[in-house]
């Protein structure tokens, strides 16, 4: 027994050693940064880009093709940005300045030829159409209503029909054109107010949406320091638990064993008490019997020796079988009671309840430990709070403001003078219109007479006798010859004037707006006093109009657009590492410091060993052999055999008999007293005997549990705290790093996306020139046309008109050919 508990003790100490070792391992292992992510904090949103109201797309126009043609044709000169600079320093002041007059002429010569060759028109029309007029009246110019007839006047007739036919089809395609343009520009004009409003509606929606925007990436932030705030002020919550789901591992177990073997304690002390009390009784018992028994045994004896018992010395041999000679000793029961008492008396089950509170007192200690931290760090989170709120200072949302005040404010004009221009629309369209039906007027004269001359005109009838619906024919011809010289200057006169507008209004304004050359040019340096775009915006580098329109055309951010990265150090500001270190400096000052628990003593430990020793060293199996020797005595056999020799006697009949009773009362007492109690007393030792037979492995694996538990608590809990501080502090400050990458892009990449900027120059370049200005030129154009053609048209409705207008002067022609006899052959007789 004493070698093996000595292989016992050399095998706890290597246990001891391994279970060290595997805790430097558990240790190591369990000692490491969390491998999990951080608990999801505040996600910021992207930022939602406002809604805006449709605006109108680039169109060509009506007729834009072939005006625009024309227009390059007159004007092939580039854009003059030179001449105009030139013209902006002099304050239009040039009329003492030839060379810059001649600079004019030269890039104007296209027009003012154009002019010239309109003012040569609008003087000669009314002066030749008076002259014909006049000369007519005296009878020349066709004014004498004489025809001659020649071979040739039917195919004369016939030319100028179909020339004068043409020429009113293109004065009628050019009046068709007139009307639909007036249309256009109509709807455009009407069109313009709205979409005007829409676009600086949309501007307005722009400039008010980046204030918020940058409100948004500041809420952001807020919501970020609220978040650590709230984290910081639960931080025994946070950080205790995971500190705690560290320790759980090793703890958790070495608690429960421990608990185990003192359940096994409390279990063993129970079975002593009972099997001490049981033993007690059962010798108490067993103590009266021997006394019965060895009574009853001499009385037998004495009747057996006496003279008158017949053939009873036989029987002297069965009184040797007469014993209850026999005990129960359990040996080293006391040492077991002694170490019980001992390990009792240590009081496990407080061990476990000092581990438990040492567990559980962690979130509370981590609160403790950390309260000046905390706090200081809730300062230092206002602070980056504060920093990074100057942001919105640093951008220039006050200049935005002002804008958006001044497209107010160009909405309230808008909006005032809206009713006066559809008045002036009104009255222009209708002006448009009675020049559309002049011409138009034209044109039905030149089609009735067109119409009715070949239709009441018989080519038998003399001229004098033409029927009158050709004579009204020919009238009608004469008519829109008439109305040609009369309307013919007043609408080269509105042809000229408009081609001056329109066709320089496209030329200096138009052309170069949509190819970006009016930008450059308003962008030159000193052009407009006092202007300059990064001032006006309170920014330190110097932006171009032409700049920001092409960065907008590209839906760029502000950051890029305005150059804010020159105003503002965003990287410097959204610097986390700087606030980290400062944060990470006071959780080093003000280290998180758990107490030390023991969870087994030494003398505990000793105390258990001790108890597995004794557990050991008792020999419950010859206490049960004691217990089966009682149990295994039966005096009934001699109680029948005493019976047996008093049937044969007569002298010592009543005395054997007697006897015998006893005996059986005695065996009956040991049935219903001792052997239940020895049943009870068997079990609890069958009990005994099984926690014994456990208790060595039960003691070894508590032991190598708490000593595996007690090395790592020892060993690493004061790295679990830095590494959980560690940890919890990187998941703050990686909401910080998280929200600064965030805001970084957000600020640099979505704020202020300017595309609604370059969509509202493009809408207010397609509401003035690709409707309005294009619509007007397309009507000069158009009516030009008209204009042109109505000399040609003039002239074959005259020269026609004769054919059809019945003459006072007949001319006699004779189609008569001189005939020849033509000899005939003679056939001579053979």
């Amino acid at each position: 027994m004493g070698a093996y508990r000595r292989v016992w003790r050399l095998g706890g100490c290597i246990g001891a050693v391994l279970a060290w070792i595997g805790a430097l391992f558990l240790g190591s292992s369990l000692a490491q940064p969390p491998a999990d992510s951080c608990p999801t904090g505040v996600t910021p949103l992207n930022l939602s880009q406002p809604q805006y109201q449709s605006v109108p797309g680039a169109d060509t126009g009506f007729m834009s093709g072939v005006v625009q043609s024309f227009l390059h044709t007159v004007q092939p000169n580039p854009f003059p940005k030179d001449l105009l600079v030139k013209l902006l320093e002099e304050n239009g002041n040039i009329y003492n300045d030839d060379k810059t007059i001649k600079e004019v002429l030269l890039y104007e010569v296209g027009f003012l030829v154009c002019a010239a060759i309109g003012i040569v028109y609008i003087i000669l029309m009314p002066l030749v159409g008076f002259c014909l007029a006049c000369c007519r009246c005296c009878g020349h110019c066709g004014g004498h209503m004489y025809q001659k007839q020649t071979k040739a006047v039917h195919c004369h007739r016939r030319g100028f029909y179909w020339a004068t036919l043409l020429t009113t089809l293109v004065i009628l395609s050019g009046n068709i054109c007139m009307f639909f343009s007036n249309q256009f520009l109509k709807g455009s004009v009407e069109d313009s107010s709205v979409e005007l409003n829409n676009t600086l509606d949309n501007l307005q929606t722009y400039l008010t949406a980046v204030p918020q925007q940058i409100d948004s990436v500041l809420v952001g932030s807020n919501e970020t320091v609220d978040e650590v705030t709230r984290s910081l002020n639960n931080i025994g919550n946070l950080l205790g638990k995971e500190i705690q789901r560290r320790l759980e591992g090793p703890l958790k177990p070495s608690l429960q064993s421990v608990r185990d073997i003192a359940n096994v304690v409390n279990r063993t002390s129970v079975l002593l008490v009972r099997l001490d009390s049981t033993l007690t009784q059962v010798r108490s018992d067993v103590s009266v019997v021997q006394a019965n028994v060895s009574s009853v045994r001499d009385r037998i004896n004495s009747t057996l020796r006496n003279p008158n018992c017949t053939a009873c010395s036989a029987y002297q041999s069965e009184l040797q079988k007469l014993t209850f000679a026999t005990t129960i000793a359990v040996p080293s029961l006391s040492e077991l009671q002694s170490a019980v008492n001992n390990v009792t008396e240590a009081d496990l089950n407080s061990k476990v309840k000092e581990g438990e509170d040492f567990f559980a007192s962690i979130p509370q200690k981590v609160t403790n430990d950390t309260k000046d931290v905390v706090q200081n760090v809730k300062q230092q989170l206002e602070d980056i709070k504060r920093q990074i709120s100057e942001v919105k200072g640093n951008i220039p949302v006050s200049a935005l403001r002002n804008i958006s005040d001044t497209l107010g404010e160009a909405q309230r004009y808008i909006g005032m003078y809206s009713q006066q221009s559809e008045r002036v629309e009104m009255i222009r369209w209708g002006v448009c219109v009675i020049l559309s039906c002049s011409v138009l007027l034209v044109v039905v004269c030149n089609l009735l007479g067109l119409f009715l001359g070949p239709v009441g005109l018989s080519p038998k009838d003399e001229p004098t006798e033409r029927s009158s619906t050709a004579d009204c024919g020919g009238t009608f011809l004469m008519a829109g010859a008439g109305l040609s010289f009369l309307f013919s200057w007043l609408f080269m006169l509105v042809v000229l004037v408009l081609f001056i507008l329109g066709g320089n209004v496209y030329t200096l304004i138009c052309q170069p707006w949509r190819s970006g050359q009016l930008l450059q040019f308003a962008d030159t340096p000193g052009l407009i006093q006092g202007f300059n775009l990064g001032k006006t915006l309170s920014l330190k580098s110097y932006l171009t109009l032409t700049e920001v329109y092409n960065d907008c055309e590209k839906n760029r951010p502000l950051w890029t657009t305005l150059h804010l990265y020159d105003l503002i150090d965003l990287n410097a500001l959204l610097n986390v590492s700087k606030y980290t270190e400062e944060i990470q400096q006071h959780f080093n000052r003000n280290a998180i410091k758990l107490s030390t628990v023991t969870l087994l003593t030494r003398d505990i430990r000793n105390q258990l060993h001790s108890f597995s020793d004794k557990a050991h060293d008792v020999d419950f199996s010859s206490v049960t052999q004691q217990i089966n020797n009682i149990s295994s005595i039966d005096l009934i056999e001699t109680a029948d055999r005493l019976d047996q020799l008093a049937a044969a006697q007569t002298g010592v009949k009543l005395e054997l008999t007697q006897e015998a009773t006893d005996l059986r009362e005695i065996q009956f007492y040991i049935n219903t007293a001792i052997i239940p109690q020895l049943t009870h007393l068997n079990s609890t030792i069958d009990a005994l005997g099984v926690i014994a037979s456990h208790i060595d492995r039960t003691v070894r694996d508590v032991l190598r549990e708490v000593g595996t538990a007690q090395d790592f608590l020892n060993t690493n809990t004061s790295q679990i705290v830095k590494a959980e501080s560690r940890g919890f502090l990187d998941c703050q400050m990686g909401y910080f790093t998280a929200y600064a990458d965030w805001a970084n892009f957000t600020i640099t990449q979505q704020v202020g996306l300017c595309g609604p900027v370059a969509e509202a120059m493009d809408s207010a370049e397609v509401i003035v020139c690709s409707n309005m200005v294009q619509s007007l030129n397309a009507f000069w154009f158009s009516l030009g046309w008209c204009t042109i053609f109505l000399v040609p048209s003039i002239v074959f409705s005259i020269k026609l008109a004769k054919f059809y207008r019945r003459m006072k002067h007949s001319d006699n022609y004779d189609n008569h050919i001189a005939m020849s006899i033509i000899p005939r052959a003679q056939v001579q007789p053979y």
